[in-house]
């Protein structure tokens, strides 16, 4: 961003109506908004205030940094849980299927849409399902967002495009990697004894197959988390949602320096703490990995 051209005090400037400032004034708005420092002593500036919990103030939108992340963050977290739970659920369920009835016209089915969804242009889905679904047919809303607090009904009908289009990738890598190892597990010893032992297929799925199937898949669901969050920055766009992704990419358009790195920090922990949770998680999938 800092080498792209372009001053974001002439932005601010030219949107707030202040032309005909003196060169006295100008330098005034440069030592306010700290851009009057070299580019070394900006960053580590942020990078103290940052570490006392101060973002600093946005430019163009005069209020702090974190105050607009704090407006926009519950948004995007709402559209990328319901995201990571639809991805996760129907993508276990899709890979499960297709490895318990391999060579079916289900694993076919599965597979196919599952190796079409990894490679679409979610911008791209979402633009045609817009056209589709809002513009044709006109089932559903074409844009905007309303809290699940104030209209629990719109709120869904708003959701289902932009949730569709942030789990179609994660839902499609889900369903390959779990078919993947599902497959692996029911090849193993202990699988066939179960299975010669005359046990219910549902418990040999739930306690022998699945459990143990899902250690890559939940390294993956917790790689995938980077790409949901990342993926809002074209969504939300593309339905013009006012949450963290608009808020970037808004950001990037005006130059507003301190509100890009403030989101881009806040992601960097969303996805440690998803990392992290996954390592946990492991304990619980795997006994042999916990401590004593």
């Amino acid at each position: 961003m800092r080498l792209v051209p372009g001053d974001p005090l002439q932005l601010y400037i030219v949107r707030n109506q202040m032309e005909g400032l003196t060169p006295e004034e100008y330098q005034e708005l440069r030592v306010e908004f700290g851009l009057d420092k070299s580019l070394a002593i900006q960053y580590l500036d942020w990078i103290g205030n940052i570490a006392r919990g101060d973002f600093g103030d946005s430019v163009f939108n005069a209020a702090p940094v974190w105050d607009l992340i704090k407006e926009r963050l519950p948004i995007t977290l709402y559209l990328g849980i319901l995201a990571l739970f639809f991805s996760s659920t129907f993508g276990i369920l899709a890979g499960m299927v297709s490895a318990l009835r391999r060579g079916s016209w289900l694993d076919t089915v599965f597979t196919s849409i599952a190796n079409l969804g990894i490679s679409v242009p979610v911008f791209w889905l979402g633009v045609l399902m817009a056209y589709l679904f809002s513009l044709i047919l006109g089932w559903l809303p074409v844009q905007g967002f309303t809290s699940p607090f104030d209209d629990l009904g719109l709120s869904l009908q708003k959701a289902i495009m932009p949730v569709i289009c942030l789990s179609v990738v994660s839902l499609a890598s889900t369903a390959r990697q779990t078919r993947s190892s599902m497959l692996e597990i029911i090849r193993q010893d202990y699988v066939r004894t179960a299975w010669s032992k005359g046990l219910k297929e549902k418990t040999v799925i739930s306690k022998h197959i699945m459990k143990n199937g899902l250690i890559p898949v939940v390294t993956l669901i917790g790689l995938q988390v980077p790409h949901i969050v990342g993926g809002s920055v074209l969504i939300e766009t593309v339905f013009n949602i006012p949450g963290m992704g608009r808020l970037i990419i808004d950001a990037v358009f005006d130059k507003d320096y301190l509100v890009v790195q403030g989101c881009c920090v806040l992601i960097a922990i969303i996805v440690t703490l998803s990392n992290l949770l996954v390592d946990i998680s492991y304990g619980w999938l795997d006994p042999r990995i916990r401590y004593d």
